[in-house]
């Protein structure tokens, strides 16, 4: 069985609003927290694309925890 999971402009612009709300760097389970009408895989794969088109930065501290950020404009 195959499984399809797809994120819509919709996903992205979502986590991208939660990741702007305040300047803070948030941790990736704490993202999919403030996004409960999202699944965790959607969240992961809207972070990746944001991440990528440079619109989110993705950290990783000294204890081997991601931190997501809205990039600054």
């Amino acid at each position: 069985m195959t499984m399809c999971i797809t994120v819509d402009r919709a996903h992205l612009d979502r986590v991208l609003t939660v990741l702007q709300q305040q300047e803070t760097p948030y941790l990736m389970e704490q993202v999919t927290k403030l996004c409960p009408d999202l699944t965790d895989d959607q969240v992961f794969l809207a972070i990746d694309y944001l991440t990528r088109s440079g619109q989110v930065c993705l950290t990783m501290d000294s204890n081997r925890m991601y931190w997501i950020r809205a990039a600054r404009s």
